[in-house]
């Protein structure tokens, strides 16, 4: 079984890549066959209704199974060792969904004209996604995406939950995986009428993700927790206070 679940680990961390790297290319308009602008575009109402429905959809499953209530009922059917991957495999196939039949409302809010700016705003995309991943990791990214618990499966030990601990971007925002995805959905050089609805309704999203996320680690951490975020600010790097 442990084989199983490795095996089942890594499939479902392959389809996350997939979804995940097809995803910036959606938002920055960039490569992909299908971005935020391009594909079918019905009338306004409709096309509106099926992007919130498509982002609600999303914002539903990635909140409740991420909640520890519904994982204690969901860990009664999955085993505990591939809850975690589960979880993301969902969330990537939604992503996927998203980029999929995402309705396109071309009509433009805003268009940079000046070379330097739309340049800037590029870097800014750039260095977005960079800060996503890289919090990751500064975590623990195998655990984030279930890969550890497969691996320990596998290796027949029981899972131990990773301690908390301030280090990197995590000394200055508490939550820069976050503040990663705002600036890679805001930065844009050209921002469509449909690109808008998505950056207020995900940045909407992170803000309520990260009230029920605060509730939960203060739950689990405690006062180690609740010290932490009396010391860093949230979102924005407006300097950390000292012990």
């Amino acid at each position: 079984m442990g084989l199983i679940a490795g095996l089942y680990g890594l499939i479902c961390y392959v389809i996350f890549l997939g979804s995940f790297l097809y995803a910036i290319g959606f938002v920055g308009d960039l490569v992909v066959p299908k971005t935020i602008d391009s594909g079918s575009s019905g009338p306004f109402p409709e096309a509106l209704a099926v992007d919130i429905v498509l982002l609600g959809i999303f914002a539903v499953q990635h909140s409740v199974m991420a909640r520890p209530g519904f994982k204690a009922v969901w860990t009664c059917i999955v085993p505990r060792s591939v809850e975690r991957s589960t979880y993301v495999l969902v969330s990537s196939l939604l992503l996927a969904l998203i980029c999929w039949k995402w309705q396109a409302i071309p009509a433009v809010v805003w268009q940079v004209t000046s070379p330097v700016i739309s340049v800037l705003l590029r870097a800014f995309f750039a260095i977005g996604w960079l800060i996503l991943l890289l919090s990751t990791f500064m975590i623990n990214h195998f655990d984030l995406f279930g890969l550890r618990q497969v691996y320990l499966r596998m290796r027949g030990v029981d899972y131990t939950p990773l301690s908390f601990k301030q280090r990197a971007f995590y000394n200055f925002v508490r939550h820069p995986i976050m503040l990663g995805f705002i600036i890679a959905f805001w930065a844009a050089p050209h921002m469509s009428v449909g690109h808008l609805v998505f950056s207020i309704a995900t940045t909407g999203y992170i803000l309520v993700g990260i009230f029920f996320e605060e509730r939960d680690l203060m739950k689990y951490h405690g006062v180690e927790y609740g010290a932490y975020r009396a010391r860093v600010p949230m979102l924005f790097p407006t300097g950390a206070k000292r012990e």
